[in-house]
């Protein structure tokens, strides 16, 4: 599923042609992606749809490559769509279980935050001083697309690494998979209920008026039908026990992690803006309370240190069986593969003679 590809060799000559032919196959993309959003709504609906889109992408990329290379992408993705299918489908037996959580939430934010907030949980306090009834406040427009971004670039991050280094793709799905199971668990052991769910009259009132208003910012760009499609999931499909953790600050979180050792610390503050991006949307539009957000990104933690440990224990395990292979004069090809496609040549290792 992981195999190495070995990149395909461009000549100099060939650049120019390829990158016109790119940027015209792109050009198709955006176009269609767009009506498609304008006339369809927005690919939100379930896995199958935002993976298609996102495949398309990769075809209209390497648009000069074999269909047998497209058709890879669905060999190596299909676990990751049966996965999320049965995400989606489990994910919603949860709250027959028992009765959600609310009460332990609501405390945990008013312990927080009440003391600065006159007794308010924050997303109360941050809808009576910002959100007006029958108008749309100009960072609502943000507030929608950051929250519709959940939907997107966990798994389009995942693709361009697809495309570009399959070693790094399977470190990245494995943080992911390891992360929605974690979160999959959870929602069957300790069901919890949003701020939305929570403000309900049927359910006790138990804090004052929240409103749904994740979608709102898309009247204002004119998107109706993106706005309404999101609106009808959220009646249809919502789950209202998968509130803790908070999988949409997770993923944006996971995002930016697994890129912060590679990035400069200069850029850090702007990579990390967007998973507090995330938390003040979620916060605000009513969907988590902040200690949500806060077990989030412990499972975040947890992933990444977990996953770490398995993968250094497997590469250990490789050099053991492998039999002395890490000792001077042993194959390097013992202990590196071979390189992915999108990534640069290894350094040739000079032999015997040339070292002498």
């Amino acid at each position: 599923m992981t195999s190495p590809t070995p990149p395909d060799h461009i000549t100099e000559r060939s650049r120019p042609s390829l990158a016109r032919r790119r940027l015209l196959a792109m050009s198709i993309w955006v176009v269609a992606f767009v009506a498609g959003a304008l006339l369809l709504g927005v690919p939100t609906s379930d896995p199958l749809l935002p993976l298609a889109w996102l495949w398309l992408a990769t075809v209209a990329w390497n648009s000069h490559l074999s269909w047998r290379h497209h058709l890879t992408f669905l060999r190596d993705w299909a676990p990751v769509v049966l996965l999320l299918l049965v995400y989606n489908i489990s994910r919603g037996y949860a709250d027959g279980l028992s009765a959600p959580h609310a009460r332990e939430l609501v405390a945990a934010d008013r312990w927080m935050f009440g003391w600065l907030l006159g007794g308010d949980v924050p997303t109360v306090w941050l809808q009576r001083h910002l959100w007006q009834p029958g108008t749309v406040q100009w960072w609502e427009v943000p507030v929608s697309l950051v929250y519709f971004s959940h939907f997107l670039a966990v798994p389009a991050t995942a693709v361009v690494l697809w495309v570009r280094s399959r070693q790094r793709w399977a470190r990245y799905m494995r943080r992911w998979v390891t992360l929605t199971l974690a979160g999959l668990v959870t929602y069957f052991v300790y069901p919890a209920a949003p701020p939305w769910w929570a403000a309900l009259p049927e359910h006790g009132s138990l804090i004052g008026p929240v409103h749904r208003i994740s979608t709102n910012g898309w009247e204002a760009l004119g998107l109706h039908g993106a706005g309404n499609v999101l609106n009808a999931l959220q009646v249809e499909a919502s789950n209202p026990v998968a509130a803790m953790p908070s999988l949409h600050t997770a993923y944006a979180l996971l995002v930016v992690a697994f890129f912060l050792p590679a990035v400069r610390r200069r850029w850090w503050p702007l990579l990390l803006a967007y998973p507090l991006a995330m938390t003040f949307t979620l916060v605000y539009s009513g969907e988590h309370y902040v200690i949500d957000v806060l077990v989030g990104w412990a499972y975040v933690g947890m992933t990444f240190l977990v996953v770490g440990l398995v993968e250094r224990w497997w590469a250990s395990r490789r050099r053991d069986r492998a039999g002395g292979a890490s000792l001077p004069g042993a194959p390097a090809t013992a202990l590196t593969p071979a390189y992915d496609a999108g990534d640069r040549a290894p350094a040739k290792v000079p032999g015997p003679s040339a070292r002498q």
